[in-house]
């Protein structure tokens, strides 16, 4: 079984990285206005769909050839988890790189500043919590958990700043609406960090701890 669990962490991590890169690449085309480079997310899509099917069938083979017990039907358990959230991010990324395409096309909008700071916060959160699993460090886990806030705050900072633009700029309600679904989208990705987070503190511990903020918070 210890071969066929090194073989899934290998394939975790794999659809990981392609997934960061995706993020990586979608923002990037949002902030630069690159189409092409928005059209590299969109096309590698597949590969990220590829690799969660990949990730799927090793944990189903584990589960029905080992039947794992403690630690190890954790791990499995974690990793399906682990998987659905990245492969939502995988799509919310496709989602901002198609925002970032019609962005290209349309006047320059004014984008709030505090879309970089956000971007920053939601990416970083994303590593955090893949290196939290990679460790298996439930408190790098919990402090993933708390830097949500502040993208919270960010995006309602944003969306509101984005109303007010469309509604004294009509030509720019167009990108305007675009712009607010990409920052909405990032958000998101960093909604599914904490998923990430929560999940690795469930490995590590073997408590869920979602919807349980008193075991998030302490320290």
């Amino acid at each position: 079984m210890a071969r066929d669990l090194d073989k899934l962490q290998r394939s975790i991590l794999r659809m990981a990285g392609a997934v960061e890169e995706a993020i990586y690449q979608a923002t990037r085309a949002l902030q630069e206005r690159s189409p092409s480079l928005a059209r590299q997310v969109v096309e590698g899509d597949s590969q990220i769909d590829n690799l969660e099917n990949e990730v799927q069938d090793e944990c189903l083979k584990i589960l029905a050839l080992h039947q794992p017990v403690a630690v190890d039907l954790r791990r499995c358990c974690a990793v399906l988890l682990i998987c659905t959230d990245l492969e939502r991010m995988g799509d919310l990324a496709v989602g901002i790189a198609e925002r970032a395409i019609v962005l290209s096309k349309l006047p320059q909008p004014a984008i709030p500043d505090r879309v970089a700071r956000m971007t920053h916060g939601a990416t970083r959160m994303v590593r955090m919590s893949l290196d939290a699993f990679v460790h298996q460090d439930a408190e790098a886990a919990r402090a993933v958990i708390r830097m949500d806030d502040e993208v919270d705050e960010d995006n309602a900072i944003i969306i509101t700043e984005l109303i007010g633009g469309m509604k004294t700029t009509a030509d720019q309600i167009e990108a305007g609406l675009s712009l607010f679904s990409a920052v909405r989208h990032i958000e998101r990705i960093a909604d599914h960090a904490t998923n990430i987070a929560e999940d690795v503190i469930y490995l590590v511990e073997g408590e869920l701890v979602r919807h349980h903020p008193e075991a998030i918070t302490r320290v």
